[in-house]
C-alpha cells in the first residue's frame, strides 16, 4: 500500500495526520485557514483533533525566519470525515486509503505489536525508575541513622557498609574539595561552608569545656545531618553506577 499521507501515532496509541497535510493532499483550493474554520466546526477538540503549532523557516529579506503555523492532529476517523467533504476524486481516494490503514492497524498481527511495544516501555521505563531508586533502597538499612547528625567518620563509615570504600580522611578531602567544608588554615579547617550550611547537610556542633584553671573553652566540630546523609550517600554510591 503506498503512502498517500504521513501518518504518525500519539500519546494515546492513535493513528494521527496532518490537517495541513490532508488539506494538500486532497486538492482543496480554499485557503487552509478558511477550510479548516468551515470544516471543523461540528469537531471535537482533544477527541476529533488536537491543537498543534508547527515551526518553519521562511526567507526574510535576504536571510532565514522562523515562523510559527497552525495545524491540527486529525484522528483516522476524523480524517476520513473531511475528506469526503471536499467532494473532490482526491478526497475520494484518501478516504479509501484511510479505510485500508484503519483495518491494517487493527489487524490481529498489528495489535500484538503494538501491546509487546506498550509492554517493553513499561519495562524500560521501571528498569529507569529501579535505577533511581537503587541507591536510596542501598541506603534502607542506615534511614534510621539519618534522625540524628553524625560525624564524617561515621559518614565514611555508612559509606563502606553501602559498598562504597573511603575512609575518613579521604572523606574529608573529598568534602573540601566539593566546597563542603573549609579548606582553608586555621579555625575554619573542615568547618561546614556556607553553601552546606545553606542546604542544611551540615551543622556545627560547639562543646564547652571548662578548664582546670577555671577558664572556657569551646570546640566545634562539624556533623552531618540527616538530610546531609541522606544526599551524600546516594551521591558516592551514584557514582559505583557509573
Amino acid at each position: 500500500m503506498n503512502e498517500l499521507i504521513k501518518i504518525s501515532s500519539n500519546e494515546k496509541d492513535e493513528q494521527v495526520v496532518s490537517a495541513r497535510d490532508l488539506h494538500k493532499g486532497i486538492g482543496v483550493k480554499t485557503r487552509f485557514s478558511l477550510w479548516w474554520e468551515q470544516n471543523s466546526r461540528m469537531l471535537i477538540e482533544n477527541e476529533d483533533f488536537t491543537s498543534v503549532v508547527l515551526t518553519t523557516e521562511v526567507q526574510n529579506n535576504g536571510g532565514v525566519q522562523l515562523r510559527e503555523l497552525q495545524d491540527y492532529a486529525l484522528t483516522i476517523d476524523t480524517a476520513k470525515h473531511l475528506a469526503m467533504q471536499s467532494q473532490t476524486e482526491k478526497g475520494r481516494e484518501y478516504r479509501t486509503y484511510f479505510i485500508q490503514v484503519e483495518k491494517a492497524w487493527n489487524s490481529p498481527d498489528m495489535v500484538m505489536k503494538r501491546a509487546l511495544q506498550i509492554a517493553d516501555k513499561r519495562v524500560i521505563a521501571l528498569e529507569n525508575q529501579n535505577a533511581e531508586m537503587k541507591p536510596k533502597a542501598l541506603f534502607a538499612d542506615s534511614v534510621a541513622a539519618s534522625q540524628s547528625s553524625i560525624l564524617v567518620g561515621h559518614l565514611a563509615k555508612l559509606l563502606r557498609q553501602n559498598g562504597y570504600e573511603i575512609g575518613q580522611n579521604r572523606l574529608f578531602e573529598r568534602l573540601r574539595n566539593q566546597g563542603w567544608l573549609s579548606n582553608r588554615k586555621g579555625e575554619d579547617w573542615n568547618m561546614p561552608t556556607q553553601k552546606s550550611l545553606d542546604r542544611g547537610f551540615f551543622e556545627i556542633k560547639e562543646t564547652t569545656h571548662n578548664n582546670a584553671d577555671g577558664s572556657v573553652r569551646i570546640t566545634k566540630t562539624p556533623k552531618v545531618t540527616g538530610k546531609g546523609q541522606i544526599y551524600f550517600v546516594n551521591k558516592f554510591l551514584q557514582e559505583l553506577e557509573e
